[in-house]
């Protein structure tokens, strides 16, 4: 199996910087894109290794919420969720990402108080080939100077997290 990884940062004059990640997948855009819609699928690749993921709700239209808790090996959960914002089915996603409580309701990251409260994201996938590239877009949204720059600050860190979640990705796609 034969994937690109690559990411980048791109900043704008007077912006902070909006993380870019583009990966290449081996499968059909239809088959990455489903893996995106369905909480069966997300269970299995969108949580990092050592924590099990509970799924609380799964609407996947505009305006829908994706609600989950992820529980470490200390049986200690961390909230998040994503609001749809538009959907252009097989090619695009945006959405907004955020630290919750359980109850779905906007938190501060546990790991880092200054990281922003929203993160604006644009997932878009195109196939050539049979391949599907993806490329995710995420900035701070509605964001303090102060967020802004904790987002720049651990972009490096971000980027680690998403190559291992994507790597799950792949690995899961491989088995379907």
């Amino acid at each position: 199996m034969t994937e690109k990884k690559a990411i980048s940062n791109n900043t704008k004059d007077g912006e902070s910087s909006e993380l870019v990640i583009e990966r290449i997948f081996d499968a059909p855009q239809a088959l990455v894109w489903k893996m995106w819609k369905k909480p069966e699928h997300l269970m299995r690749w969108w949580v990092p290794k050592g924590f099990s993921i509970k799924v609380v709700t799964m609407d996947f239209s505009p305006g829908g919420i994706f609600l989950y808790g992820l529980q470490s090996s200390d049986r200690n959960y961390v909230w998040g969720k994503f609001v749809y914002r538009e959907i252009v089915p097989s090619e695009r996603i945006v959405f907004i990402s955020s630290f919750t409580d359980e109850e779905g309701h906007l938190a501060r990251n546990p790991m880092s108080p200054t990281w922003p409260r929203e993160v604006l994201n644009t997932l878009t996938l195109d196939e050539h080939d049979g391949k599907t590239t993806l490329i995710l877009r995420g900035g701070p949204h509605k964001a303090t100077e102060t967020e802004r720059k904790t987002f720049e600050d651990a972009q490096a860190v971000v980027r680690m997290g998403f190559s291992k979640t994507f790597d799950q990705l792949a690995g899961y796609l491989v088995t379907l």
